[in-house]
């Protein structure tokens, strides 16, 4: 294992054990039954890869910006589906990539691995480069689609929030990138969109981070905006949302994070 990948599996280890466990979606997969919009499954083709992507429409006349959203290091669970649900219910045009895509049991993807214990251990060994250049074909993809305005953003969670900071230094017709729980990159001079935070008061690793992140892009001169939740924990949107969860300062994190969330999305 390289240097790099075995830092990354115990960052993911770490991750794992500070997460509230994300294989019982049951909830998740009901809210996306019920849901009223057209969700579709996509091939994204280039090279030599196939990335196998969710998109969710909105139920709107117009076109509309689109949202890439990069899942949890669990991988593309029923939540990080519903997730892409909740921004289109909001009007946009949401595609969540499953970055597992070949990388599964026989070449398959998120769902031939067996367990959640095992897709999260190679989520946690996929090659960054490989992720961005999966990431830039999906976004090529949904911001050609005839239902979107041209408009793109990216959204990450957990995992899925450290390689959208990253995205953001080698994407740069983003019009945001919204950073759920997730580090910074080592370097942030090439980010060209303003960077909006959401953390969690109760994540002492990812928490750690911000104020050195403050100070290089304030350093870097970009704009970053982040906000942390007094009481909730790390993975607070998916956790304030589970039924099961009776953390109040979770659900209230999910709330107000979510208010935060679309209002910034209409600035966009």
């Amino acid at each position: 294992m390289t240097n790099w990948k075995r830092i990354a599996f115990l960052a993911a280890v770490t991750v794992f054990a500070t997460c509230a466990q994300a294989s019982a979606q049951e909830w998740a997969k009901q809210l996306l039954i019920k849901s009223p919009r057209h969700q579709e499954w996509v091939d994204v083709k280039y090279g030599n890869r196939t990335v196998h992507a969710f998109v969710v429409y909105p139920e709107v006349s117009t076109k509309a910006p689109a949202v890439v959203v990069v899942h949890e290091i669990f991988g593309l669970t029923d939540w990080a589906r519903s997730a892409a649900d909740d921004l289109a219910a909001a009007g946009y045009v949401a595609i969540v990539p499953d970055l597992l895509s070949g990388f599964g049991p026989h070449g398959g993807g998120f769902s031939d691995f067996a367990s959640t214990d095992d897709a999260t251990k190679a989520v946690s060994q996929l090659n960054p480069d490989i992720v961005t250049a999966d990431l830039n074909a999906v976004a090529d993809y949904v911001k050609k689609l005839p239902a979107v305005n041209g408009k793109l953003a990216v959204a990450g969670f957990c995992w899925g929030g450290d390689v959208a900071f990253r995205f953001a230094t080698v994407r740069h017709d983003l019009k945001a990138a919204f950073v759920f729980y997730g580090s910074p990159p080592t370097d942030v001079t090439r980010i060209t969109t303003p960077v909006y935070g959401f953390y969690a008061g109760n994540d002492a690793r990812i928490g750690a981070t911000i104020p050195a992140t403050i100070d290089a892009m304030k350093s870097a001169g970009k704009p970053y905006y982040p906000v942390t939740y007094d009481g909730a924990g790390h993975g607070f949107m998916r956790a304030g949302e589970d039924p099961g969860n009776t953390n109040a300062a979770n659900k209230k994190a999910r709330a107000d994070a979510w208010t935060r969330w679309a209002t910034l999305l209409k600035a966009m």
